[in-house]
Order: structure tokens, then C-alpha cells, then sequence
């Protein structure tokens, strides 16, 4: 397949490695000329526009930050091959998609990523194991684009979970973008050399990714602040109640239940894979049954979809 990459940095780079990698056309575009000259001096082939990129492609993936996709999609202008991107919120993509009037879209956002960025970065390993969001909307999204995607990147060996745009944002707020909001406000407790020297396990794996540019978190969150901010409340309320845990008189039996839920929910975490299964004569409604308990596609055959469900149905009330 022919594919264009716009976008060249951690998860823009990745993908063209991992493409290449799999054997398949790729050109790219960066609308940076270093990262241009970054990425041909390793191997590929980098266009100096986005329309002279995507020109002929099967495929364009978009893999640049949201201020940046009207652009690009404006770029695009008259493109006839099918367009989707790695954005971290979905809703906002699908809206710029239809004001552009593209074509053929499908939203996508690959749940992976390190607090590095940049093509140098860049790892065509990143998607090796991880879930692939690919969005389906009951009444607007073309099944045979949306399994060509899904063909393509089960390929690169991502597991492809099907859900809608505001489904996923609901989701993402909560398990990725306040994520980002609590390290940040973790890693503000530096600053003393004392704190610093004592900063160990817990202080690192929790403001790992208050590494991330700041440009990039604020593009992530502040375009899905609605949803962030819902998530973020219930967070400070979670925090508010263990503060007068703290404070009742016996903090430490206080503090047991809700601690001892955590603990419960995050050993269970990630859940066990089932008993895989097939989907034969796909329908949005039945990716959709699928994605919503959790389950993921994991190849795409002649006539049925492979997928897989979690071992526990807990989530599924």
C-alpha cells in the first residue's frame, strides 16, 4: 500500500518506521526542514509539501498536533484517498474532517507514546502490543475504509479497539489527559535539593509524563477540556475525601477502604485476554458491542474479523 505520513515527530516518525518496516510505500512530510532532513538522512523518502506527500497514496495519516490539523486538512484540499490521524481527541478531528469536507475519514489514535518526542525519538517497535483506537459512527463511517485501517495497523501489531469519537474522549480524559494534568502538578513538588534527592519510584513513575512538551499536553487537554475537566472534578472529590480521611480522628482506618479499592483495581490491571472469537459480516453496531466491553480486533481475514474479549466481564454492567 501507498501511505503518506504528515507529521514527523515521536508517533508520526514511528509510524512511517514501522510501515516501512512492514514492507508497504511511505512517503512523508514535516513542516519542519530539519526534521525533513532528519528523517531522509534515515532512509526515507520526504516530500517538501504535504500535497506533493499524499499525492497518489492510498492512505494519508495525519500526525500532527490539533492547532495544527487545519491546516494541514486544508492542504488536502481534493484528495481522494483516505485520511485519518493519530490525534489524542477524536471529536474535534471528526468536526474539522466534515468542515473540510473530507472525503473518506476515519479517526484513529494509537494509545502509545513516551514522555520523549521528536523523530529522533521515533520507534518502529512503538505500536508493537498496543491499543488502536478506530473510531465507528453508527451512520458515518464507511466499514470497508474503516477494515482497510484496521488490516494496515493489526499488521504493524496493534491491537484495534473500535469505539466512537465522543466514547473515546469520555475515555482519554480520564485514563490519559488528567494523567498528564496530576504529573505535572506531581513534578511541581521539585525545586529543593532535599525533595530531590528523596524523589524515588513512586515520585518517578508518577510525573513520568510531565516530561512531555508542554505544547503538546496543553494542545491534548485544552482541546478536550470539557471532558477533561468532568474527569478532573471527580478526581479533586476523590482527593477532597481522603483529605478528611487525613484529618478524621483515626486517619490511618479511615484511609484503608479507599485505598484498599485502588489496590484491588489496579492489580487487576490490564485484564487477562479471553477465549478469542470472530466477528463474520461486520456491522457498526457489532465493532461497537465489541469495543465497549473492552474487546480489540486482532487480524482481519477474507470474510471475518478476528478480535478478542478481556477475560473478566466486570466492565460490562
Amino acid at each position: 500500500m501507498r501511505i503518506a505520513v504528515i507529521g514527523l515527530g515521536l508517533i508520526g516518525g514511528s509510524l512511517l518506521r514501522a510501515l516501512a518496516a512492514a514492507g508497504h510505500e511511505v512517503i512523508g512530510y514535516d513542516a519542519d526542514p530539519a526534521t525533513r532532513e532528519l528523517a531522509r538522512a534515515a532512509g526515507y523518502r520526504v516530500l517538501g509539501s504535504a500535497p506533493a506527500a499524499v499525492d497518489g497514496t492510498d492512505v494519508a495519516a495525519l500526525a500532527v498536533p490539533l492547532p495544527v490539523l487545519p491546516k494541514v486538512l486544508a492542504d488536502l484540499a481534493g484528495y481522494d484517498g483516505l485520511v485519518t490521524d493519530v490525534t489524542s481527541v477524536k471529536s474535534p478531528v471528526r468536526a474539522l474532517a466534515e468542515e473540510h469536507r473530507v472525503r473518506r475519514f476515519v479517526g484513529g489514535h494509537p494509545m502509545a507514546g513516551t514522555e520523549a518526542s521528536g523523530f529522533a525519538a521515533a520507534d518502529s517497535e512503538l505500536f508493537t502490543g498496543c491499543v488502536w483506537v478506530l473510531c465507528v459512527e453508527p451512520h458515518g463511517t464507511d466499514l470497508a475504509d474503516w477494515l482497510t485501517l484496521a488490516r494496515l495497523y493489526t499488521g504493524l501489531g496493534a491491537r484495534v479497539l473500535p469505539i466512537t469519537a465522543a466514547e473515546h474522549d469520555n475515555a482519554v480524559a480520564s485514563i490519559s489527559h488528567v494523567p498528564h494534568l496530576l504529573a505535572a502538578a506531581l513534578a511541581g513538588k521539585l525545586g529543593s535539593p532535599l525533595n530531590e534527592a528523596l524523589a524515588a519510584g513512586s515520585f518517578r513513575d508518577g510525573s513520568r509524563v510531565a516530561g512531555t512538551r508542554a505544547e503538546l499536553t496543553a494542545a491534548m487537554c485544552g482541546g478536550n477540556a470539557t471532558e477533561v475537566a468532568r474527569e478532573l472534578r471527580q478526581v479533586i472529590g476523590d482527593l477532597e475525601a481522603m483529605l478528611r480521611d487525613l484529618e478524621s480522628p483515626d486517619p490511618v482506618r479511615a484511609l484503608i477502604p479507599a485505598l484498599e479499592r485502588a489496590g484491588e483495581l489496579r492489580r487487576d490491571w490490564p485484564p487477562k485476554p479471553g477465549v478469542p472469537g470472530v466477528l463474520t459480516g461486520p456491522a457498526a453496531r457489532t465493532l461497537l458491542e465489541l469495543g465497549r466491553a473492552g474487546g480489540w480486533v486482532t487480524g482481519i481475514g477474507t470474510d471475518d474479523i478476528l478480535t478478542m474479549r478481556p477475560e473478566s466481564d466486570r466492565y460490562s454492567s
